[in-house]
């Protein structure tokens, strides 16, 4: 099953319209339309949204799984929103990695650099 035929039979078996899901989202009902029809595919924040308001994963939404519930409960989930990429102590004891390759503390410490003057520009 693919994310439009997801995103549509959650949202029929809620009794929810087109219109009503895409007003609690803030999307037009023209996107979600798209969205179910397999036409556009969501973004990540339009995925999140839907995650949240289903209740359910976004590996579900996507087709990377056949469970629906959240893997992370709320407290899990709240703790990894607050986590701050750059304390030291949180580098050292966890494992960063990109492309399968670990990240040096050199490496990681340019990372965060660079985010941070991404987010200023």
């Amino acid at each position: 099953m693919n994310h439009g035929n997801r995103i549509a039979e959650l949202r029929e078996v809620r009794g929810w319209t087109q219109e009503e899901l895409s007003h609690s989202i803030g999307i037009t009902r023209a996107s979600l339309s798209h969205y179910e029809k397999n036409r556009r595919k969501p973004d990540f924040e339009i995925l999140t949204k839907l995650a949240d308001v289903f209740d359910v994963s976004i590996d579900f939404l996507i087709g990377r799984t056949t469970h629906r519930e959240v893997v992370m409960d709320e407290d899990v989930r709240n703790f990894v929103d607050d986590l701050e990429l750059s304390d030291k102590k949180l580098l050292e004891r966890f494992n960063l990695t990109i492309d399968g390759r670990s990240l040096t503390e050199e490496e990681a410490k340019r990372f965060i650099a660079f985010v941070r003057m991404e987010r200023m520009i």
